[in-house]
């Protein structure tokens, strides 16, 4: 497997000094699950944020490391932020639609940035639905608000407004802690497929979904990278005991 980004010596310290990264050292393969997983309080939404540059400025002291996408740091100060939150799209635990039709939610990015051609709008209203498991739920109801949509086709209809862009990298912030287990397991069926064609990197709402779905897992403990490996792995044999202790439910 090749690395689709590669984080080096990365810390990250807030002005309050909570939720704080040190020195985590991380490679993220190509076409995989990666799941980052541990207590809340761990860090594990910040690096997300840091992956797509969403972390306000101003509210971090101090920053440090390196995280490659395809070789190129993402941290620098000449990166085009547009350009990055393109090949890299996030969906957040809370799914926010827009006050439109579930058609305009799919094609709203695209046509910000230009697109105009309706058949190619109309593909990716679609593709991207097929892709988040949601196109034969709604495939009659496309000029319906959004809003109208439930909790589980929301945040689906989230994933496939992401999934519109055709980023290279998904990042998921628990997209699945306030759903029903039916939409939970379509979401979670619909990221095994979906990662033949883009990296996901996911965190979880609960251990047991972190085993589910993981290629490889990092557990986070206090903002320190504990242990990273296979999931396989790491699910059935840490090597840490402090990742043992969280897996088994001894603490957290």
């Amino acid at each position: 497997m090749t690395d689709k980004i590669k984080i080096e010596s990365f810390s990250l310290l807030y002005n309050d000094r909570t939720e704080s990264l040190r020195n985590i050292n991380l490679d993220i393969e190509a076409n995989q699950i990666t799941v980052l997983f541990g207590p809340a309080g761990g860090g594990k939404s910040s690096l997300l944020r840091s992956i797509n540059r969403l972390n306000d400025p101003d509210e971090i002291l101090s920053m440090s490391g390196s995280i490659l996408l395809d070789g190129e740091n993402i941290l620098d100060p000449k990166t085009d932020l547009i350009s990055l939150r393109r090949r890299v799209g996030m969906v957040f635990a809370r799914p926010v639609v827009l006050p439109m039709s579930i058609r305009k939610n799919i094609t709203f990015g695209l046509e910000v940035m230009g697109e105009r051609n309706y058949a190619k709008l109309s593909d990716a209203v679609e593709r991207s639905l097929i892709q988040a498991a949601l196109f034969d739920e709604i495939k009659d109801r496309l000029d319906d608000q959004a809003i109208a949509l439930s909790g589980g086709q929301q945040q689906r209809l989230c994933i496939a407004r992401t999934l519109a862009l055709e980023p290279e990298v998904l990042l998921l912030d628990e997209p699945t802690s306030g759903l029903d287990p039916i939409s939970t397991g379509k979401i979670e069926t619909s990221l095994q497929l979906l990662k033949k064609a883009y990296t996901i990197i996911l965190v979880p709402h609960s251990v047991q979904q972190a085993a589910r779905t993981a290629d490889n897992a990092a557990f986070f403990l206090q903002g320190d990278l504990v242990e990273y490996a296979k999931g396989k792995i790491l699910f059935t044999s840490p090597h840490e005991k402090r990742t043992d202790d969280y897996v088994t439910g001894r603490f957290g």
